[in-house]
This record gives C-alpha cells, structure tokens and sequence, in this order.
C-alpha cells in the first residue's frame, strides 16, 4: 500500500505519461528530450530513468557520452526529489550542490539508472520546521546495461530550503 498522499500520486502518474514527460522535458529539459531520456518508475521505493545508446548521444570512443548518463542520473534522483518535496506543507526550493560520479565499463547500450533515496527525502523534509531552515540529501543512483552490469554510479547532494 502507498505512503503517498493524494498530491504525489497525481504527480507521479502525471509525470510518467509519455506525453505529459515529453511536454515537461521540451519546456525544461530539452537536451534530454533529445538525447531520449525517460523516467519509468517513479514511486516511495524506487525511481529508475533510461536513455538509449545511440548515434544521438555517443562519443568518439564508441561508448556513451558521459554528459548523457548525468542527465538520466539526475532525472532519477531528481524525481524522488519533486515527488517529497509535493508531499511537504511548506514552500522549498531545491538545487543540485555537489555531484560525482564513478564510471566501471563502457556504455554501449541502453542504461538504467535506479535510485532509491524517496525514504532520504521525506524524512530530511520533515525537518524543515521554519522559513530558512536548510537541509542536504545525497542520492545514489546506479547505471546498468542491459545485461545489469554496471556502468556507472553518481551521487548528487540536493540542497533544500523552506521558503515560508
């Protein structure tokens, strides 16, 4: 059973329509619209995006551009980002302060990245008791090819902030 208020689970179902993501990444992501990310699974558990290899997003080493997997990594820890912070009674804005990342194999096909730091979110959301009051989470996410090796791991630290 979920955990998510009404609110969240509206977000969730919205932001996973093909269309309604499609609309969202041409207004505020349009790279990654090019480029063929797409967020999957976005619930309390888990948030996975995908982007495809392809001519569109390669490098000269036949492998896929590094740039391309941080936007599909960030899109997964960035989702369970927005999905807490519509769960929260207060105005919070929310910005990546620090990232890295660690690559372990070519990305030659299509790449999954998985995160699952909802739990981090809500309850670092929940400290945020007055207009001011600032907190930090960082997010793992992991890359897997299609045989579910891994390629790659990134963690960015969100930094949130009560507004009111």
């Amino acid at each position: 059973m979920s955990t998510l208020n009404t609110q969240q689970l509206t977000f969730a179902k919205q932001f996973l329509n093909p269309r309604l993501q499609a609309l969202y990444f041409l207004k505020n992501l349009p790279m990654a619209l090019l480029a063929g990310v797409r967020l999957r699974v976005l619930n309390e558990e888990k948030s996975v995006a995908t982007v495809p290899y392809g001519w569109r997003n390669k490098n000269p080493f036949s492998s896929m551009y590094f740039a391309v997997q941080s936007m599909a990594a960030e899109l997964s820890t960035a989702a369970p980002a927005m999905l807490a912070m519509k769960g929260a009674e207060a105005d919070i804005a929310l910005i990546i302060v620090r990232n890295a990342a660690t690559f372990s194999k070519k990305a030659k096909t299509k790449i999954t990245f998985t995160c699952s730091a909802y739990p981090d979110f809500a309850h670092a959301l929940g400290t945020l008791k007055k207009a001011g009051d600032n907190v930090e989470v960082t997010a793992s996410t992991t890359g897997t090819d299609l045989l579910g090796e891994t390629v790659a791991v990134f963690e960015f630290t969100w930094a949130f902030k009560r507004k009111n």
